[in-house]
């Protein structure tokens, strides 16, 4: 009876220790070194995770930039202090980059746009009402205000304001393309900061219909591409679009003759400063453009 016992246990024990053997050999053979400096670099991120560097989280991030050399100023998200530091501790040059933001391409909250019809649907959000004919607003480009970019940013950096349009806090804005994502309406975009003649309207009617519809709506009238330098503005489907390519040769003077305020000038973090807090009427830019307001 003892023998019966004894020999399982004795085979199950000299299995463990040949499988045991067989995995340290195969440890040592296959293991992958992983430089120490990965783990330093990773905690001197701030670990948003965002994937605004084109790399899937701050992990890979690490490194990309202690194994590939990576320019850890790549990380817009990265306070330039927290760079340097990086930088620093790899004994390598880093510049800070241009930070990309979130942007909202349409400046029609409830004052300006008119409503068609009051949603109320089960589903109290924009892709929801969405469905329903494509919105209740007159403008069927425009924003629905309901706030699923708010809910989808995982950094607080969109807030509701009182004209039911979503408002970006740039300094929290990480550029992680979750409020590009899920906007039915195609609104948000991602572009550098840096990048301030905007035009916040997504309308492709023509003229006094789409004014009609929303009060800032981009009507065509082309002014804002005469005023501009030859080939920075063009008239596409009666909605001016703008030519990043050229962006140094962007200027406030776009913007002065915009009768509706469809394209602005953004010299602060709001993009909605000029026409709603002057609260002067539409056609007077030129006198914004000149007052100590329209940059605050």
């Amino acid at each position: 009876m003892g023998d019966e016992i004894i020999i399982p246990v004795a085979i199950l024990a000299g299995l463990g220790v040949l499988f045991g053997f067989i995995l340290a050999i195969a440890y040592k053979q296959f293991k992958v070194y992983e430089d120490p400096r990965i783990d330093v670099v990773e905690g001197l991120l701030p670990n948003a995770n965002c994937g605004a560097c084109g790399v899937p989280g701050c992990r890979a991030f690490a490194e990309q930039v202690v194994n590939e050399g990576m320019n850890p100023g790549k990380c817009t998200v990265s306070s330039e202090e927290g760079i340097e530091k990086i930088a620093g501790f790899l004994g390598v040059q880093a510049s800070q980059e241009v930070k990309n933001v979130a942007r909202l391409l349409c400046a029609g909250g409830v004052k300006e746009a008119h409503n068609l019809a009051n949603y109320k649907g089960g589903m109290s959000t924009c892709r929801g009402e969405a469905v329903v004919v494509g919105g209740s607003k007159d403008c069927s480009w425009g924003c629905l205000g309901l706030g699923d970019c708010e809910v989808a940013c995982d950094f607080d950096a969109i807030s509701m304001n009182a004209n039911g349009l979503p408002v970006v806090d740039t300094e929290k804005c990480t550029a992680c393309n979750d409020c590009v994502e899920v906007c039915p309406k195609g609104l948000f975009v991602l572009m550098p900061i840096n990048q301030k003649l905007i035009v916040q309207c997504r309308s492709l009617l023509e003229g006094d219909l789409a004014e009609s519809k929303c009060s800032v709506a981009c009507t065509g009238c082309s002014l804002c591409a005469a005023d501009s330098a030859p080939g920075l503005i063009d008239i596409k489907n009666n909605l001016a679009v703008i030519n990043y390519e050229l962006n140094d040769l962007t200027t406030p003077v776009a913007v002065k003759r915009c009768a509706t305020n469809a394209i602005v000038w953004l010299d602060g973090d709001n993009q909605f400063e000029l026409a709603k807090q002057t609260n002067l009427p539409l056609g007077r830019v030129e006198e914004v453009i000149e007052s100590d307001v329209y940059y605050q």
